[in-house]
């Protein structure tokens, strides 16, 4: 059986105050940071695999055994300090051939 996966695709912006000659991209760090501390069992989602830049996104993945707890963790992490606006999930599972295949979500949930 498939396994359920979240993609939050978060545009790929350099955060706003980032002075020059720092890394541009701090919000990634802040990211990988939460989706360390996530605890499946009492946020219902955990980390799946490693962020990876995609086009003019960075993909970050998300997985657990229900959909609207690991969509709520998407939301969370949309709404991090820092992290760029404009973020959107892709519901999909592990046989996707490929990233931004599924169904979209508008991030932060509403």
């Amino acid at each position: 059986m498939p396994k359920l996966i979240v993609e939050v695709h978060v545009p790929l912006l350099p955060a706003p105050d980032v002075v020059p000659g720092e890394y541009p991209l701090p919000w990634i760090d802040d990211v990988e940071d939460f989706l360390a501390d996530l605890d499946e069992e009492a946020d219902g989602a955990e980390d799946y695999d490693d962020g990876e830049e995609y086009g003019d996104v960075y993909v970050f993945f998300l997985t657990g055994t229900d959909e609207a707890s690991v969509l709520r963790a998407a939301s969370r992490l949309a709404t991090l300090d820092r992290v760029p606006a404009g973020s959107f999930a892709m519901v999909t599972d592990d046989d996707a051939p490929e990233f931004g295949l599924g169904r979209r979500v508008e991030l932060p949930l509403s």
